[in-house]
């Protein structure tokens, strides 16, 4: 089973909205213990993310002389130290992840952003949540014994096929490290089945000791032309 955003995600987050003052904003994280507030305007659409890293750059300034020729990044966290409203502090546009977006897509956003949480839209770009590093991490906490089950059911039975009669397969999962043991009737198997099972959540690694009765890797695949063009060799002058 693939995990989605949804269902590691906090629902109903706390919210700032871009009129708020700075001492709220860092109230309201402080009280409810969290690290980021998407901004959202008078008619509740989301218009940002504020984060503790932009309410401590007031904190940086303190002692220090502005520069007068400030220039791109610099210039954008002095306007966020001399900010008095979430509308000034935020980071717009905030990046977002779909509800139905698998974890995995929600991991790779957050590092291609630098971010550390991701506000959670549904179809309509309605905020329902948010999701944070800790919670991408929940999918390693899964047991081993659910991980065993998606690897043996959904991966070898119903996506690939695959049933004792058609290959002796033996499933085992410790920490969540996979072993694959027994044998498959075609080597080019066993590189499909490893990736399919590093797909499955929770997942840490793969042992694969699978063995093959048959080397399909040298055979490459016989093609046809298109329908009504013949190789140049057989076309007559």
């Amino acid at each position: 089973m693939r995990r989605k955003v949804k269902d590691v995600m906090t629902k109903d987050p706390v919210v700032a909205r871009e009129w708020m003052p700075f001492k709220e904003v860092a109230y309201l994280m402080e009280w409810n213990d969290v690290g980021a507030l998407p901004v959202l305007d008078d008619l509740g659409r989301l218009v940002g993310i504020v984060s503790e890293a932009d309410l401590l750059l007031k904190e940086e300034r303190t002692g220090t002389k502005p520069k007068r020729f400030a220039i791109g990044r610099r210039r954008r966290e002095r306007a966020k130290a001399d900010a008095t409203t979430a509308r000034e502090l935020m980071t717009t546009p905030a990046v977002t992840v779909d509800t139905d977006a698998a974890v995995g897509e929600a991991a790779r956003r957050m590092h291609a952003a630098g971010v550390k949480r991701l506000p959670v839209v549904d179809k309509r770009g309605v905020l329902v949540g948010i999701v944070s590093r800790k919670d991408l991490l929940s999918v390693f906490l899964r047991p081993d014994g659910e991980i065993q089950h998606d690897v043996e059911e959904g991966v070898l039975h119903h996506a690939m096929w695959l049933t004792p009669a058609d290959g002796d397969i033996h499933v085992g999962v410790e920490q969540g490290v996979v072993r694959l043991s027994g044998w498959v009737e075609r080597k080019s198997l066993i590189e499909i089945i490893t990736a399919m099972v590093l797909g499955v959540d929770g997942v840490v690694d793969v042992d694969n000791q699978l063995g093959f009765r048959t080397d399909d890797t040298h055979i490459k695949p016989e093609t046809s032309p298109a329908w009504g063009v013949l190789p140049y060799a057989l076309r007559r002058p």
